[in-house]
């Protein structure tokens, strides 16, 4: 009797082990269309999220820095900052080099390397990001006294420029080179014994990132208002420092241009933090 209740207790936690792990299991991705209910999956990233993959918080602002630069391009201010900081320890940890080409920005990946072009002159430059800032109003980049330089930009401080995630090869590989500045509406640009090729990125599959929840609660209840008006959404999971944040994303269409036009428009509308992400598919 006594071994045919201890059976009984080790299937009972048998199956209560194999329920826990199903449940472990479960996708974390919830997409939202009119009419139909979420399904879950969750967003692929590496084991340990990098430091400056986190979230952080300047002047009561909290910033979520993306997960790739593929497909960005931005356009603002950008400002440029020199002796003061010269020096310095920039967030990636790297020392602040104001003769360099590296600049800040509140999120893109570190390392990310961008075109930078100033829209009053036509001058452009090519920068690598180590750093996070610049963090005033409508400003989105900030670079070195060097780039700002070059760029034309030292006497007035800012100027208007469009940023641009560039594709990156090495010299030795000439015909993949040769084959991006043939589909590519810019020159090929030589730095530091480097083919950067800029890329034509208007067209793909872009969403706007409404808004970040830490509580997935909030993020579903946002991301039903959205598929109520007829709107496709998806709320992706992304760990950062220790916990998940629910990213509500908003589907935008083919046209990076008209994904802006949606961005400011959700601006307008109270989403401050509204920021267009490009996906592999929709």
């Amino acid at each position: 009797m006594l071994r045919q209740k201890l059976r009984q207790k080790k299937l009972f936690l048998l199956l209560f082990l194999c329920l826990v792990i199903g449940l472990c299991s479960c996708s974390r991705k919830m997409v939202y269309k009119a009419g139909e209910k979420p399904e879950v999956k969750k967003e692929k990233t590496s084991k340990r999220v990098p430091g400056t993959q986190r979230p952080y918080v300047i002047k009561k602002r909290k910033y979520y820095p993306i997960p790739s630069a593929e497909g960005y391009s931005e356009k603002g201010l950008a400002s440029w900052y020199g002796k003061m900081f010269h020096g310095r320890k920039t967030a990636n940890g790297e020392t602040y080099d104001m003769y360099g080409h590296t600049a800040a920005h509140k999120t893109l990946p570190m390392n990310t390397m961008l075109l930078v072009r100033n829209l009053s002159n036509n001058r452009t430059a090519v920068v690598r990001i180590n750093d996070r800032g610049p963090f005033v109003r409508k400003r989105i980049i900030d670079l070195t006294y060097t780039t700002a330089r070059e760029l034309d930009i030292i006497k007035n401080g800012t100027a208007k420029v469009e940023i641009v995630a560039l594709s990156e090869t090495t010299s030795e590989k000439k015909s993949s080179a040769r084959q991006a500045k043939a589909n590519s509406s810019e020159p090929v640009i030589l730095k530091d014994n480097k083919k950067v090729a800029s890329q034509d990125f208007d067209s793909g599959h872009f969403y706007i990132q409404v808004k970040a929840f830490e509580n997935r609660k909030n993020a579903k209840k946002l991301a039903k208002t959205f598929a109520d008006q007829g709107r496709d959404v998806i709320i992706k999971q992304y760990p950062a420092a220790g916990v998940s944040l629910y990213r509500v994303m908003v589907y935008s269409g083919s046209s990076l241009k008209q994904a802006r036009k949606n961005e400011a428009y959700l601006e307008q509308k109270g989403f401050a933090d509204a920021l267009v992400i490009a996906r592999d598919k929709k």
